[in-house]
């Protein structure tokens, strides 16, 4: 699970993620730093991106520089809170292809119920790159990658702010061929399936609703 599973541990994250835990912090400035930190954490999630050699005109010479292939990327967040770090990915791709995916959690069984799914034709062709802010049973987790999977698409990435480490076990076991990257693993879940420390409602807090 070690090479699955990326941890970061960069001291611009880790202050920003303070900010978000704190309640007093407003919507406004949790949408941003949400965005800011799925932006950072993409510059090590994409790092793999193909590159090929390409002919360039510098004002000195002709040089061979790098620069990406044509490889599609889709980004699709789990509604509704992954909408909020779309924007931080959309940055560093602004190319790429977004698709949704609408889950809710049962409160009684905290299992995952779909209620919309929309995703690009061609995403079994792309690089996908699964948005949730909050990774804590990983049942939409693993039924986002579920749908995503059935469609075709063998590349994906997941990526979330705070994760409990139940949910990473569980996305990890039932789906041990993508890779996952959490801003923070926070301690465990509590006995209504929320994670601990966490910050809250991520959804609640982005778009300023109770």
């Amino acid at each position: 699970m070690e090479n699955q599973v990326t941890i970061f541990d960069h001291p611009l994250i880790s202050h920003k993620i303070s900010i978000l835990r704190n309640a007093a912090t407003g919507s406004k400035e949790f949408r941003e730093l949400v965005a800011e930190i799925a932006m950072l954490m993409g510059y090590e999630a994409l790092r793999d991106l193909p590159t090929e050699y390409v002919e360039v005109k510098t004002p000195i010479t002709t040089t061979k520089s790098k620069m990406l292939t044509a490889k599609k990327i889709a980004i699709v967040p789990i509604l509704r809170a992954g909408l909020g770090m779309v924007e931080g990915i959309l940055s560093l791709v602004p190319t790429a292809k977004v698709g949704h995916i609408g889950l809710y959690r049962d409160e009684e069984t905290l299992e995952p119920q779909e209620y919309y799914c929309k995703l690009p034709t061609d995403i079994d062709k792309a690089q996908v790159i699964l948005l949730d802010p909050m990774l804590a049973t990983g049942g939409s987790a693993v039924a986002a990658v579920d749908f995503i999977k059935a469609r075709g698409c063998k590349n994906i990435k997941f990526m979330s702010l705070i994760a409990a480490p139940e949910g990473v076990k569980r996305l990890t076991e039932a789906h041990p061929d993508i890779q996952l990257y959490c801003a923070c693993l926070d301690e465990k879940l509590n006995e209504n399936g929320y994670i601990v420390p966490g910050l809250g409602d991520a959804g609640d807090r982005i778009f300023g609703t109770k």
